[in-house]
């Protein structure tokens, strides 16, 4: 099984690190929602480059030690996060008023918000917000606007059906 590296899974598990050095790889795995596999590719990965050591603390369990190289590592894997997060919301902002903008041509100054399950919330507050900033209401009325959230993209259905 061919894995990639993956910058916000080794920012979570350097987290995680920093938080419980005496972790193991399952609780590692459980947190992230990933196989111990996965996990310790991910650990050796982290660990052949300098960013984490391990130490033996019993004749079993790990110790794992964020280097200064790790540390370097995460911050610089946190602000790469913060500008992608960043840029997703102004992204989405952006394309939110331009269907608010739609909706408004349309004689309409409510909407309604669906698929905001999942793992989505982010998105369909982002959507919320910028509903209210624009002067439409958020309803959970049938019959109105609805803007569709699908993972990070938000679609408009005009005519109010599911």
């Amino acid at each position: 099984m061919e894995q990639t590296p993956n910058p916000t899974r080794d920012l979570a598990l350097l987290d995680q690190i920093e938080d419980d050095p005496d972790i193991t790889q399952a609780s590692l795995a459980a947190h992230l929602g990933v196989a111990v596999g996965t996990v310790n590719w991910h650990l050796k990965r982290l660990v052949s480059k300098g960013y984490v050591k391990v130490k033996r603390a019993q004749r079993r369990k790990l110790r794992y030690i964020i280097t200064p190289k790790g540390i370097a590592l995460r911050a610089h894997l946190t602000v790469e996060y913060v500008e992608r997060s960043f840029l997703l919301y102004r992204k989405t902002r952006q394309r939110v008023q331009g269907l608010l903008s739609e909706v408004r041509a349309a004689g309409f100054s409510r909407v309604s918000i669906e698929g905001q399950l999942n793992g989505q919330e982010d998105i369909a507050d982002i959507c919320r917000l910028t509903s209210l900033e624009q002067g439409i209401q958020v309803v959970e009325d049938e019959g109105v606007p609805t803007l569709r959230v699908e993972g990070v993209k938000v679609s408009l259905n005009m005519d109010g059906t599911v």
